[in-house]
C-alpha cells in the first residue's frame, strides 16, 4: 500500500512542535473538524425535528464533550460511569441518553436526576417498571438485521446481544402494560457498517416497530455511518443516507397522524478523522531477506487497539524534516511485548501482515496515524506493560496546541493498589 503526502491536519513542523511541547505518543485532535463534522450532523434530514446524540464512548474527554455541548449536540451514554462523565462536564442530565449493555446499580438515581433511559433487555425493563411504574421509558430493539466492516462492529441480527429481540415485542408490552409505563421512544442501531441501503431499510422497519406503541414520539436510529479513513473508502453521505428516511417519516405521519421527532446517534462519523496519534520510531529491525522490516513505534496497542481486534486500516505518514524520495516496505510494529500489536494488519484480518510503502525511515523519525479520534483514546489496553496513559492535545481554530488530558505519571499506575496483606 502506498504512502500518502502527508496528515489531514498535522505537518512536519506543527507535530515536532507538539512532540516536544507535550512528549510523545499524543492524542491530536483539530477543532475545526470537529466542529465541521457536528455541523453536517446537526444538518441531517429529518421531517419533524432532530436531535443528535453524541456517542461518548468513541471519545469522552472532557474538552471534546464541552466542545459538542457548546455545538448543541446531546449525550448517548453506554454506561452509568459515561453518564456521571457527561454530567462532570457540564451537560445537563435532561440531554443524556443512557442505553447500556449493564442497567447500572443506580439507574434510579441517574433517572431521577433526569437523564432518559433506554430498556436494551426485556430484565431491564422489568427493573425498570419495578423501579418507577407510571413513568416514561424507551425501548432498544435489536431489528433482527445489522451492518458492519466485521462481525465484531455489528450490533444488529441474531448473532448480536445488543436490545430487545424484535420477536419479543409481545412480552414487551405485556411489561409495559404490567407497570403501566409510557413508551417514548424506540430506539434502533445496527452497527458500525457501510452500506446506507441497509441504515434505511432498517429505518423503515424501525418505524413499524413505533407503530405498535402509540405513546411513541421519537425514533431513536443509532448510528453507524461509515467514515473514510484510507483514500480507497467511501464515506457516508449523510444527506443522500437521510433524505429518504425523512421522506419515510412523512409518509409514516401522513397514515398515522403522528409526527415523529428523529435522534441520531454518531460517533465515528464525528471523531474518527478529526484525530490523531503522534508517536515516534524508537526502533527499527529486520527478519532477514525472506521476512520483514519493522519499524517500531513508541505507541502501539496501549493507544491503538482497533488494528489488532479488528484489521482496521488507518493511514500512517513518516514526517522528516528532510523528506526523502526513497520507499521502502514497512511493518508498524507497537511497544509492548506482544505477537499481536502490529499497526499493518492486511485489510479486515488482524491475523495477516501487509507491508506499507513509506520514506525511508530514521530513528526518531515522527509517525503519524491519522483516523484515530475515534475508539482509539478511549478503547485501549491501558497499562499494559504498565505503560501509562498519554495526553491528549486540541489544536484550536488557530491550530494552537492545548493539553485536554495530561499524560499520566507513573506513580498513579500503581497508586490504588494496597500491599501484600501481614
Amino acid at each position: 500500500m502506498a504512502h500518502l503526502a502527508q496528515p489531514r491536519f498535522l505537518d512536519e513542523p506543527t507535530a515536532r512542535s507538539i512532540a516536544d511541547q507535550f512528549g510523545s505518543p499524543v492524542y491530536v485532535y483539530d477543532q475545526a473538524i470537529l466542529l465541521a463534522n457536528a455541523t453536517a450532523a446537526l444538518n441531517f434530514p429529518n421531517a419533524y425535528g432532530l436531535t443528535v446524540r453524541y456517542a461518548m464512548k468513541a471519545a469522552p474527554s472532557a474538552a471534546i464533550l464541552q466542545l459538542f455541548n457548546n455545538a448543541g449536540l446531546h449525550i448517548d451514554a453506554s454506561s452509568g460511569y459515561e453518564v456521571r462523565r457527561a454530567i462532570a462536564a457540564g451537560y445537563a442530565p435532561s440531554a443524556i441518553s443512557l442505553s447500556a449493555q449493564e442497567l447500572p446499580s443506580d439507574f434510579a438515581k441517574l433517572y431521577e436526576l433526569g437523564i432518559s433511559i433506554n430498556a436494551c433487555s426485556l430484565n431491564q425493563l422489568e427493573r425498570f417498571g419495578r423501579a418507577f411504574p407510571g413513568r416514561s421509558i424507551g425501548l432498544r430493539f435489536n431489528p433482527g438485521s445489522g451492518s458492519g466492516g466485521n462481525n465484531r462492529t455489528n450490533v444488529g441480527g441474531p448473532a448480536s446481544s445488543f436490545g430487545i429481540w424484535h420477536e419479543w415485542i409481545d412480552q414487551a408490552q405485556a411489561l409495559v402494560d404490567r407497570y403501566q409505563l409510557t413508551v417514548s421512544r424506540i430506539h434502533t442501531h445496527i452497527g458500525s457498517g457501510s452500506d446506507p441501503a441497509v441504515w434505511q431499510k432498517i429505518s423503515v422497519m424501525s418505524l413499524d416497530l413505533v407503530r405498535q406503541f402509540p405513546t411513541v414520539n421519537t425514533l431513536n436510529l443509532g448510528g453507524g455511518y461509515k467514515v473514510a479513513r484510507m483514500p480507497n473508502e467511501i464515506a457516508t453521505d449523510l444527506q443522500a443516507c437521510g433524505e429518504p428516511v425523512a421522506e419515510k417519516f412523512r409518509e409514516f405521519a401522513a397514515e398515522t397522524g403522528r409526527e415523529i421527532h428523529l435522534e441520531i446517534e454518531p460517533g465515528t462519523y464525528l471523531l474518527a478523522n478529526a484525530g490523531a496519534l503522534l508517536s515516534v520510531v524508537q526502533d527499527i529491525v529486520s527478519t532477514g531477506a525472506n521476512g520483514y522490516k519493522f519499524l517500531k513505534l513508541n505507541t502501539g496497542m496501549t493507544e491503538l487497539l482497533r488494528p489488532s481486534i479488528y484489521g482496521s486500516q488507518h493511514p500512517i505518514y513518516i514526517l522528516q524534516s528532510e523528506a526523502t524520495s526513497e520507499i521502502c516496505d514497512y511493518m508498524i510494529a507497537g511497544h509492548c511485548c506482544e505477537s499481536g500489536d502490529i499497526l499493518t494488519p492486511a485489510n479486515g484480518d488482524p491475523e495477516l501482515l501487509a507491508p506499507r510503502q513509506l520514506p525511508r525511515t530514521q530513528i526518531g523519525d515522527l509517525c503519524v496515524i491519522d483516523g484515530a479520534g475515534a475508539y482509539c483514546a478511549a478503547m485501549t489496553t491501558k497499562h499494559y506493560n504498565s505503560y501509562p496513559e498519554a495526553a491528549e492535545v486540541l489544536l484550536d481554530l488557530n491550530k494552537k496546541p492545548h493539553l485536554i488530558r495530561k499524560r499520566q505519571d507513573a506513580e498513579e499506575l500503581w497508586a490504588n493498589e494496597l500491599p501484600l496483606p501481614s
